[in-house]
C-alpha cells in the first residue's frame, strides 16, 4: 500500500509542505486528480489526491471547507492547495478541519506546475504498483507452494526484512463467503500503518492475508489487541458492521513455516466466529484448545464429546429442540440465569425449566464445577473438529 508516507521520503515531492491532518498520513493514494470546485468533486475517486488551485472558488473560504468536507466524505486521500492568486494561504479553519478529520492538506507553491505534480505522482505510483504485484507473487510462493528453499528468505530481505526477524502471518477473514472485504481493506490498512513501518499484504479468496515482523513494530508498547479493537471501532464508525474477525498466527524466522503461522491464524480467526468473539486475537493466547489439538488420538476425543453431549444431541434431533446451543450459553455466562435470560429474551422461568431438562438428559448437576469443566471441554473439541 502507498501512503503519504511513502510519498514524503521521496525527494520527488519535496515541494509539499503539510499543512495539517498529521493523523492521516497513513491514508492509500491509488491516484490523484484535478478538482477545482464542489460541483464536480463527483468525479473524484476514493484514496484519490485531489489537487486544486482554487480557481472557482472565488477566494471564498466557506466554498474551500465546503470542498474539503466533500472530499472527506468521500474518502479520498488527502488535498494539494496550489497556493497563489486563488488561494493565497491554507486558511486556518481548513488545517483545523483537516486536523479533526485526519485529512492531510499540504500547500504548494505557485511556482511549482501541477502538470509536472501529476507526472510525477503517476510515475511513482506505477513504480510502487509494479512493486506491489511482486510483493503479492512473493506471498503466495510463501503461503501456496509446496517447494521451499532458502531463496524466500532471501526474497524477504530484498523486500527488507532480515535473517534475525521474527515474523508472523495476520487473517483478516469475514465472517461469510459472500462477503468482499476490499471496501474495509483501507481502514485495516490504516491501522497497520500506524503499527508496521513494513508489511506485506495479499488479496486471497475474500481473505486478507498480511505478513509482519517484531522488528518493524513502531508501537511496541501498545499490544496487538489495541490495534485490531481499533480496526473494529472504525469499521462500526464507518460501516456500522463488523463483517471479520483478525487473528495472528505465531511467529517464525524461516518462511517455510510461515504457512502454520497462516494456519494458526485461520484457526484463531474460526474460533473466534464459532464463540462470537472478536476479543481472540493470536494462536498462542487460544489456551486449552493448543491442548486438544494436539492429542493425536482424534477417537478419545470424539468419543469425550459424545459421552458428554451425545444424548443431548439425539433429543434436540428428534424433538427439534435446541438444547444444546442453550447448554453452550449456560456454560459461557457461568449459569447465571439473569444473564441468559436477558442474552436469549426468555424469562427467569423458562430458563431454569431448559437448566433442569438438562440436568434430566445427561445425568448430571450443571452446578457442579466438575461437570461445567467437562462440558467446556466438550465444546471445545466440538469447535476444534468443525474448524
Amino acid at each position: 500500500m502507498i501512503t503519504f508516507h511513502h510519498l514524503l521520503e521521496s525527494p520527488l515531492f519535496q515541494m509539499l509542505t503539510l499543512k495539517g491532518g498529521k493523523e492521516g498520513l497513513n491514508h492509500e493514494i491509488s491516484g490523484i486528480n484535478l478538482i477545482e470546485s464542489v460541483d464536480i468533486s463527483k468525479f473524484c475517486r476514493t484514496n484519490e489526491i485531489i489537487v486544486s488551485t482554487g480557481i472557482h472558488l472565488n477566494g471564498d473560504t466557506e466554498a474551500l471547507l465546503e470542498l474539503i468536507i466533500e472530499l472527506v466524505n468521500k474518502r479520498t486521500a488527502g488535498l494539494i492547495i496550489n497556493i497563489g492568486p486563488y488561494i493565497p494561504k491554507v486558511p486556518d479553519e481548513a488545517i483545523t478541519l483537516a486536523n479533526e478529520f485526519h485529512f492531510p492538506i499540504f500547500q504548494m507553491e505557485w511556482r511549482y506546475r501541477i502538470a509536472d505534480l501529476l507526472k510525477v505522482t503517476f510515475q511513482f505510483l506505477n513504480t510502487h504498483q509494479d512493486r506491489k504485484i511482486e510483493h503479492e507473487d512473493l506471498m503466495r510462493q510463501i503461503l501456496f507452494t509446496e517447494f521451499q528453499d532458502t531463496s524466500l528468505d532471501q526474497a524477504l530481505e530484498q523486500v527488507g526484512f532480515t535473517k534475525e526477524d521474527e515474523m508472523s502471518i495476520i487473517l483478516c477473514s469475514p465472517y461469510s463467503k459472500e462477503i468482499d472485504l476490499r471496501p474495509y481493506m483501507n481502514t485495516i490498512q490504516q491501522e497497520f500503518s500506524v503499527r508496521y513501518k513494513l508489511f506485506l499484504r495479499l488479496v486471497d479468496q475474500h481473505h486478507l492475508i498480511y505478513l509482519i515482523s517484531r522488528t518493524h513494530v513502531l508501537t511496541p508498547n501498545i499490544p496487538f489487541s489495541k490495534t485490531v479493537n481499533a480496526i473494529y471501532e472504525k469499521l462500526m464508525e464507518t460501516f456500522n458492521n463488523v463483517p471479520l474477525s483478525i487473528g495472528m498466527g505465531n511467529f517464525y524466522r524461516e518462511a517455510k513455516h510461515l504457512k502454520k503461522s497462516l494456519e494458526e491464524a485461520r484457526t484463531v480467526t474460526k474460533l473466534s466466529q464459532q464463540h462470537g468473539n472478536p476479543n481472540l486475537y493470536k494462536y498462542k493466547e487460544i489456551g486449552a484448545y493448543k491442548i486438544i489439538m494436539g492429542v493425536e488420538n482424534k477417537q478419545l476425543i470424539q468419543r469425550f464429546h459424545r459421552d458428554m453431549l451425545g444424548s443431548l444431541e439425539k433429543y434436540d434431533q428428534i424433538h427439534h429442540t435446541n438444547l444444546k446451543s442453550f447448554l453452550r450459553i449456560f456454560i459461557e455466562e457461568d449459569g447465571s440465569t439473569s444473564k441468559i435470560s436477558q442474552r436469549e429474551f426468555i424469562h427467569r422461568n423458562t430458563v431454569l425449566y431448559k437448566i433442569k431438562k438438562i440436568e434430566s438428559l445427561l445425568d448430571t448437576d450443571l452446578n457442579s464445577p466438575f461437570a461445567k469443566t467437562n462440558l467446556s471441554i466438550a465444546f471445545m473439541i466440538e469447535d476444534i473438529l468443525s474448524v
